[in-house]
């Protein structure tokens, strides 16, 4: 049976975190004395009490948590947190229809960045941070945060962790769960404050700084300006930008090895010279083609191809030029990109590069096997042999997240929404990328989709931050049966 009563009160304290975040903003449009103070108080309010309520409802449920129970909590903990998020934009009028600020919300802590607003510098100060706050948390996960305290209340975090982290493989460098989610937020924070660190002594001012240092890391790309980091107009900013949305690409398991000054194991390692290639590769051919194809010389072909390519491996999603105005055969190539998505184990989207590791091998494989069909082959990843089952869980997940990307395009164009528009939207929501393709593409927002067609997004944005299956193991008959 899952354990309901457990799951109700882990979700409850989640709540009374999410107020704690309502205040800290409110502390921001206090400083600057703008109207969304008391929707920040309201909607703080709103969550307490019913924070409060789930945590008494709570208490007396059984304290080992099984992986179905890891499965609900994690789903039902990022569904929560978007519901209550949005009241914020909701109470106080910046967003006044509920699928609107739903949607926003989701994008946020989905570190996906897609955004239906028209005039984000006409919001408050305290708005805006909220914003770039949800991909700050979501970035690196609700849940891998709360694992560090689940200990707290006598609660194993490994079935939480399983269920939530990214990639096939969920590494542990310490034997102790809390202790590696420590050790990785710990990381994960002091990257955000070097990044804020750089970009004031750009020329940002702190509160520009910090929003777009929560989005680099948590690779969620919601700016404080409409036109995104093209805004600034600077290249010193667009290159320190660049070289941080690429560090929170990377597996933060292998961050720990490099501060741990373990340099050969984490050069060595198979799905992070993927990364690196497939980013020296993308990067070259655009920029060339660039350099051929616009008026653009050699220096700034390099930069806005390195920062687009960058920006859309991790699915960070900033804009420094709007690609819908390159040729044509550009966005083919940077939709290759936005499906490769960066490592697991990080804060981005995608395939991840650790199955296209894999998928390669396996695929080399089969043409030794045709020439040598009695010879055992195996698929082997930094020296590791892979084991048929997780070969198994990739090629699935491969399938699955074709099938979805198909089956959601021909709903978004039965809905009226064009195939260009159609294509980018799904494949960047369930990539979580932020940007799309055509009229939904850098320069526009996604205001004028069908409502139906948000709530599906909405949806895809969940799919793609919790890895397909931990959402669509709830819509199975067997995953309900007693046993």
């Amino acid at each position: 049976m899952i354990n309901f009563k457990t799951i109700t009160r882990i979700i409850g304290v989640l709540l009374l975190l999410e107020t704690i975040m309502f205040f800290i903003c409110s502390g921001v449009s206090f400083y600057y004395g703008e109207g969304d103070l008391s929707a920040f108080w309201k909607a703080g309010g709103i969550t307490a009490g019913v924070g409060l309520l789930l945590a008494i409802l709570g208490k007396g449920g059984d304290k080992l948590l099984t992986r179905r129970d890891g499965y609900v909590l994690v789903s039902l903990a990022w569904v929560a947190f978007s519901l209550f998020g949005m009241l914020p934009f909701y109470i106080g009028g910046y967003i006044p229809n509920i699928t609107d600020a739903f949607f926003e919300t989701m994008s946020g802590f989905s570190s996906t960045g897609a955004t239906i607003l028209n005039d984000i510098e006409s919001l408050p100060h305290g708005i805006l941070f909220w914003r770039s706050m949800t991909q700050w948390i979501g970035g690196l996960g609700i849940i891998m945060f709360t694992i560090a305290v689940l200990p707290i209340f006598g609660v194993s975090g490994l079935q939480v962790f399983a269920a939530e982290a990214s990639g096939p493989t969920h590494d542990k460098v310490h034997p102790r769960i809390g202790i590696t989610a420590k050790w990785i937020w710990s990381i994960y924070a002091g990257i955000t404050g070097i990044l804020v660190a750089l970009l004031m002594l750009g020329g940002m001012n702190w509160f520009d700084s910090v929003c777009h240092a929560f989005a680099t890391t948590g690779t969620g790309g919601f700016s404080t300006k409409q036109a995104s980091v093209a805004y600034y107009h600077s290249p010193y900013i667009e290159y320190v930008i660049s070289a941080f949305m690429f560090i929170s690409g990377i597996n933060f398991t292998l961050l720990l090895l490099f501060v741990n000054r373990k340099f050969k194991k984490f050069i060595s390692n198979a799905e992070l010279k993927w990364y690196f290639g497939s980013v020296v590769f993308f990067t070259t051919l655009i920029a060339v083609i660039l350099y051929y194809t616009s008026s653009m010389g050699v220096e700034e072909s390099f930069r806005k191809s390195l920062f687009q390519v960058i920006s859309l491996h991790t699915s960070t999603g900033f804009a420094t030029d709007d690609y819908m105005t390159w040729t044509p055969v550009l966005w083919g190539l940077l939709t290759i990109i936005m499906l490769m998505g960066a490592c697991a184990g990080s804060t981005t989207g995608g395939l991840k590069c650790i199955r296209m590791v894999i998928l390669t091998k396996v695929s080399r494989n089969e043409f030794k096997h045709i020439l040598h069909p009695n010879a055992v082959l195996p698929v082997r990843v930094n020296k590791q042999v892979i084991s048929p089952s997780i070969v198994s869980t990739v090629l699935a997940f491969c399938f699955l997240y074709i099938i979805i990307i198909t089956i959601s395009v021909l709903l978004m164009m039965a809905m009226g929404v064009g195939s260009e528009e159609s294509i980018g939207c799904v494949i960047s929501s369930i990539g979580n990328m932020g940007p799309g393709l055509g009229e939904t593409g850098p320069a526009y927002s996604w205001s004028a989709l069908p409502y139906a067609a948000k709530w599906l997004l909405a949806f895809l944005m969940l799919l793609g931050r919790l890895e397909l299956f931990t959402v669509l193991l709830l819509f199975t008959p067997d995953f309900w049966k007693r046993n």
